[in-house]
């Protein structure tokens, strides 16, 4: 079977409409469950066991969603289908017709959408952070829409504990468009700050009409964030706890032709605008705005409903790293 065969048993469950998207780690097809005629996506995973790293992401993501599941910001999974073969998984999703990257490329945002989709994204994340974890993939397209605005957050396959928070470097690969600063200076005892500051990137990027720091690799993604912040002094460098912050800044090139604000960049908007930008940007992560207190910023607070917004109701989530044997124990379990 090639990776956009469908196996049987999902064919006599589910009617296949199209193919809606392909990336590296599977294919996704638009699809209506037969028994309760809602319209799905069906996102087949490509030999999810093929080696740890992959099993991982895979486990963590359905466990994550599982425990999530409820929050009307977050994507739900309806349902993990093993293969026939014991290497493919299949995830059934709710459906959601686009995603944030697809509608900014169309340039159909007025500033209330804007300000809608950031209110979800941050109740979103309100009850993401609560459950002790962080996202750590925060960008356009992992920002899911519907024809109404509605926003869903998905893929939680780099998602990670805060208790983990140390470990967290050797296997962060998230767009480095969107990463903050003591990500890319390789700090080890990062935070759910690095979820905030993406999403000013995305705000950023809503505003702008283009990425905000597109850099080509990390020194380039480093030197665009300068010529907006500066050079920052030492007392700034130690707060993103990295050996090798200070050397690294020392060796950057800022371009001070091509620099901007985040003035210039709010420039015809809002002064709460600017404020929303400058909190969720800040150069020192415990200095920027949390999940919780965001809802209550003069930007979004015409859609603030506290009642609406909940914390996570249950201890916080942690997932354990999977051994070879954990993983062979899921798979066959899955099978079953």
């Amino acid at each position: 079977m090639n990776d956009t065969e469908i196996e049987s048993k999902v064919l006599a469950r589910f009617q296949i409409n199209q193919c809606v998207g392909r990336g590296a780690y599977g294919v996704v097809w638009k699809g209506v469950d037969k028994h309760s005629q809602k319209i799905v996506a069906i996102k087949k995973c490509f030999d999810a066991f093929r080696n740890s790293t992959d099993a991982q992401r895979t486990f963590r993501e359905v466990k994550y969603l599982q425990a999530l599941r409820g929050h009307e910001n977050i994507i739900e999974l309806l349902q993990v289908i093993s293969s026939e073969n014991c290497r493919d998984l299949y995830l059934i999703f709710e459906f959601m017709a686009t995603d944030l990257h697809a509608v900014m490329r169309a340039n159909l945002l007025q500033p209330i959408h804007r300000k809608f989709v950031t209110y979800q994204i941050m109740k979103a994340l309100k009850f993401v952070h609560s459950a002790g974890l962080i996202h750590r993939d925060i960008k356009p397209s992992n920002i899911l829409l519907d024809a109404k605005c509605h926003v869903k957050l998905c893929d939680f396959g780099l998602a990670r504990s805060v208790k983990n928070a140390s470990r967290l470097m050797t296997d962060y690969i998230a767009t480095r468009w969107y990463r903050s600063p003591e990500v890319l200076v390789g700090s080890t005892n990062y935070s759910t700050a690095v979820d905030i500051w993406a999403v000013g990137c995305i705000l950023g990027e809503m505003l702008k009409k283009k990425p905000l720091f597109p850099g080509h690799n990390t020194l380039n993604q480093i030197e665009k964030i300068l010529e907006m912040h500066g050079i920052p002094n030492k007392d700034v460098i130690q707060t993103l706890t990295s050996d090798f912050a200070e050397k690294i800044f020392t060796s950057v090139e800022v371009s001070q032709s091509s620099s901007t604000t985040l003035t210039k960049l709010c420039e015809g908007e809002s002064v709460e605008t600017l404020e929303f930008m400058r909190q969720c940007l800040h150069f020192v992560p415990n200095m920027r705005v949390s999940a919780e207190m965001a809802l209550e910023h003069p930007f979004i607070i015409q859609f603030h409903r506290p009642h609406k917004e909940p914390s996570y109701p249950k201890d916080c989530i942690e997932v354990s790293r999977l051994n070879n044997a954990m993983i062979r124990t899921w798979q066959t379990l899955l099978h079953h």
